[in-house]
């Protein structure tokens, strides 16, 4: 009972703000863009994090594409066109991002030199319909997991950056259950 009243008492204080405060802080240090003095997040980890991240979306862009260029068989034509569909959404995911990584004033590393040892995810390219199929939800439930790891990492610390990576959570999810759907029909 005691909490509810001290939660109520709160609820009900008038907010206020120091907008001249404000003002005179923004400022200072211009030269760090996005990213103020109210910023909580370790801004050296979540970028590494972001390049990471940045890693594995190319490396399955990649993939994708490769496997859109190489489904041969009876039923390959709307599985290619999957595989052309998620190579176009991980390609928006990287560019968001290399956008968010520049916002906190890092660099995207988008260079080849180390491309895979940055990516959560592998380059596999399968033999088959089914192998690539199966490399595809291997990937998207590694970027999952990778995923939902960084989100709890960042917590309420950088209520941007885990806001991006929510949204693309959700859309490897949808991947993830895109190939399973295929997996299950072939």
């Amino acid at each position: 009972m005691e909490n509810t009243t001290r939660n109520r008492e709160a609820t009900h204080r008038p907010f206020e703000m120091d907008v001249k405060a404000i003002r005179a802080k923004a400022r200072q240090d211009i030269e760090s863009g996005a990213v103020t003095d109210t910023y909580r997040a370790d801004r050296q980890q979540v970028l590494k994090l972001l390049n990471e991240a940045l890693a594995t979306e190319i490396v399955c862009v990649l993939r994708y594409k490769r496997h859109f260029f190489m489904a041969r068989g009876l039923n390959a034509e709307p599985v290619a066109a999957e595989f052309a569909e998620h190579a176009a959404q991980e390609q928006e995911h990287a560019d968001k991002l290399a956008e968010r990584i520049v916002q906190l004033g890092g660099e995207p590393n988008l260079s080849p030199k180390g491309l895979l040892e940055r990516s959560h995810s592998e380059y596999v390219e399968g033999k088959t319909l089914e192998e690539m199929i199966k490399e595809n939800l291997i990937a998207e439930r590694i970027a999952i997991d990778s995923y939902r790891q960084m989100i709890d990492y960042i917590g309420e610390q950088d209520s941007t950056t885990r806001r991006l990576l929510e949204e693309i959570l959700a859309v490897e999810e949808e991947h993830a259950d895109d190939m399973s759907d295929f997996l299950a029909k072939h």
